[in-house]
């Protein structure tokens, strides 16, 4: 078991304030804003449909037959609702809860705030799996062929950033960064040849283009089953190791001295990072910078125990990427703007923030 020997030793943070005010505002509040978020996506978009019809229609497929009158609703509204909205709304809040369980992982294992998906390399190197699944035709066969393409494509720039800015235990944050900015610029060219090959047809490389901005559009429950397996995975690996999380968030010598193998981790971490970005690439394309905003503000709420901050950082990412996705669907009704420019928007003055606080921080040590 990979607690078996942490247990054994003390534990590395302190055990008052485990349930402390914040973090219980914190798992009352976020739940039932998810929850809200949900209601709202599914009543917002080209067109509104009213949000007790949404509670009806919803209330009318999930409870025993004879329950609910479907009268009160039309059956446009119960196609648009149950087959149209809520898979998109649904792979939505998946996406975002993988995407912030990922970051929250990374930032543990890297010892740094300013590690994500996207910014070191494995939103991008997942890009690029499914871009060569759509490429070569593969996802057209089979809707499976992207999430393994995505996960191969992630794992496989995780592991190139890492093994790149990783020396003797330890990995540099200016290194890492480097190492992640080379790493989505080879991998950003390398999608781009394909999409310029001449085998590509016209239609199959546009699609790849909006793909690579990210969005929701047109999601189905297909969808929904395909990522629902790797987000489950992803969220038991973590919360297995999060104890371990926590000791290497001291150290690594530190969790060498407890008995923790800090190599067989790093491995099986990264690995359950990678399979959460793939699985969220293949069904929305490259969405940034979640996995960097919502688990450092998250972290700020309710402090560094991974046990909290790994769900708490699923269910905030859930709602935050819902209510992008409202925002793309409704700042320029009818049309949408792609779901990667909006977190964009988000995300990148914040990334700005904290790398300049982390250069000041640097020089005043």
């Amino acid at each position: 078991m990979p607690n078996e020997a942490v247990n054994a030793g003390p534990d590395p943070l302190p055990a008052a304030g485990r349930w402390n005010s914040s973090r219980l505002a914190f798992f009352a509040t976020v739940p039932l804003l998810l929850v809200f978020s949900i209601v709202a996506g599914v009543a917002f978009g080209s067109s509104t449909i009213a949000p007790e019809t949404v509670v009806r229609v919803l209330a009318f497929q999930l409870l025993p037959a004879g329950w609910v009158d479907n009268s009160q609703f039309s059956e446009a509204n119960q196609v648009i609702v149950w087959l149209v909205r809520v898979p998109r709304v649904l792979v939505g809040a998946l996406v975002g809860a993988s995407l912030g369980l990922a970051g929250a992982q990374m930032q543990g294992l890297f010892r740094n705030a300013l590690a994500s998906p996207d910014i070191i390399g494995s939103s991008s190197g997942g890009a690029l799996g499914a871009v060569l699944a759509l490429a070569t035709g593969l996802a057209t066969r089979s809707l499976f062929y992207l999430p393994v393409f995505a996960f191969v494509g992630a794992l496989s720039a995780l592991f190139l950033v890492y093994s790149i800015a990783t020396r003797r235990g330890r990995t540099p944050v200016a290194t890492l960064l480097l190492a992640g900015i080379a790493v989505n610029a080879l991998v950003g060219a390398a999608s781009s040849f394909l999409i310029s090959m001449r085998w590509v047809r016209y239609e199959v490389a546009q699609e790849i283009l909006f793909w690579l901005m990210g969005g929701l559009d047109n999601r189905t429950w297909d969808h929904f089953w395909l990522v629902l397996p790797t987000t489950l995975i992803g969220l038991g690996v973590a919360l297995l190791y999060a104890r371990d999380l926590d000791v290497l968030s001291l150290g690594e010598e530190n969790a060498l001295s407890v008995g923790t193998d800090v190599e067989k981790i790093k491995r099986i971490l990264i690995a359950s990072s990678a399979l959460l970005t793939g699985g969220a690439v293949a069904v929305s394309g490259t969405v940034g910078f979640v996995g960097l905003v919502v688990p450092h503000i998250v972290r700020l709420l309710i402090g560094p125990r991974h046990r909290y901050l790994l769900p708490a950082s699923a269910l905030a990412g859930a709602a935050f990427l819902i209510f992008a996705d409202i925002v793309a669907r409704t700042i320029q009704r009818p049309e949408e703007i792609r779901l990667g420019i909006i977190t964009a928007v988000f995300g990148a003055p914040f990334f700005l923030f904290l790398l300049l606080r982390q250069q000041r921080n640097v020089g005043i040590g």
